[in-house]
């Protein structure tokens, strides 16, 4: 799971008209469910969600992608430059966290049976 925070600059509702243009058809891309909680991408090669809740200016976001899990990056990805590309005049910044790298898993060894 990858963790953004968005920084909208002050005065702006950057939340809100991220909804607004989702329910509007002006950004095709993204589709807001789940009464605007839920972001999912259009294309369905980028399987996972958005989950995001927005406080006092700061939108948080966690990207989920359960069944293919370390393809994150593709929603990430995609929703950075959407902003950058069509809302750039209202982020103020933008702040990405990612998932302390887990140790590898090892294979559990069979016992063989005498």
């Amino acid at each position: 799971m990858i963790r953004l925070q968005i920084v909208e600059r002050h005065g702006v509702n950057l939340y809100r008209t991220l909804i607004d243009a989702m329910r509007s058809g002006e950004l095709r891309t993204f589709i807001a469910t789940r009464y605007g909680k839920r972001i999912t991408h259009r294309n369905p090669n980028y399987s996972g969600w958005i989950k995001w809740s927005y406080a006092a200016g700061v939108i948080s976001c966690e990207f989920l992608s359960p069944r293919r899990p370390g393809t994150e990056w593709r929603l990430v990805s995609a929703l950075v430059g959407r902003l950058a590309d069509k809302f750039a005049d209202q982020v103020h910044s933008i702040s990405i966290q990612f998932p302390d790298a887990a140790a590898p898993k090892e294979k559990a060894r069979r016992r063989r049976s005498r």
